[in-house]
């Protein structure tokens, strides 16, 4: 559940459906791939069991890589700084934390910024929560894909995080490439302008499914997914209110690709 709050909440600093939308996607892959996890963890309720050092440092080297990725480019977009924003709404900060965020944020941006150091610091407080490493990395591509694109500055330094972090080259490129399929689909989606075949592979991956798959997996898959994202259930598990318009655009992208992939199956 925490993957699609903060997943959705990362999509609204893009200010449109699509985005919120696609924030929602990355937040329903973290539950679905590490949730689990992270639950048996603790979730962020562990944090109030860890230090007020180990709290720091999990604030500032956040905001801070989050402002190195984002200045990867060259430039700081609005989109950028307004999802650092509702990020530091989300996490509750007070106030001083708030300047301190944005100060961490402002460090990132500097071109003598000591990223390796500083992961290498993160890692060692949080060595042991796995869940917390991976979710850092989705928070930093989350900041990469906030304009719906990857540059390759912006790949280059992720794959230095996740490096830093402990994360091998195929686990990398495979979040990489699955979040950047349910992010074209979901845009291709709402535009309605992409090609037939890469609509096609991306709609496969939002169902999680390979093309090879039978007629009865990808049934087994549509309902399964349809029944996750029902927006009573949602509800229920603690989804706030409004993002319920989020939760009824998901089931129709996943009718969509679902429609999509018997269509061509015709």
């Amino acid at each position: 559940m925490w993957g699609k709050i903060l997943g959705a909440l990362f999509g609204m600093a893009l200010l449109k459906i699509p985005g919120f939308f696609i924030g929602l996607l990355i937040g329903h892959w973290f539950d679905k791939s590490y949730g689990g996890i992270f639950a048996r963890q603790g979730g962020f309720s562990a944090f109030s069991r860890d230090s007020a050092e180990a709290q720091g440092i999990f604030r500032y080297n956040t905001f801070a890589v989050m402002g190195h990725v984002a200045k990867s480019n060259g430039v700081v977009t609005q989109s950028h700084i307004q999802q650092a924003t509702v990020f530091m709404e989300q996490l509750g900060l007070t106030a001083t934390q708030k300047q301190e965020a944005q100060a961490a944020f402002r460090d990132g941006k500097q071109a003598d910024f000591p990223l390796v150091e500083q992961l290498a610091e993160f890692k060692s407080v949080f060595r042991a929560r796995s869940d917390l490493l991976l979710m850092f990395l989705e928070i930093q591509i989350s900041t990469a894909y906030v304009d719906l694109d990857l540059s390759k500055a912006e790949q280059k330094i992720l794959a230095q995080v996740a490096s830093a972090l402990g994360i091998n080259q195929t686990q990398f490129e495979h979040m990489l490439n699955r979040y950047e399929a349910e992010a074209r689909f979901a845009k291709s989606n709402h535009s309605g302008t992409a090609e037939t075949g890469h609509r096609l592979t991306d709609a496969y991956n939002v169902l999680g499914l390979s093309s090879a798959c039978s007629e009865t997996q990808l049934k087994k898959a549509y309902k399964k997914l349809m029944a996750q994202h029902h927006p009573d259930k949602l509800m229920s598990q603690g989804l706030p209110p409004e993002l319920m318009d989020v939760a009824k655009q998901k089931t129709q992208d996943i009718q969509a690709a679902y429609e999509l992939i018997r269509k061509h199956r015709a």
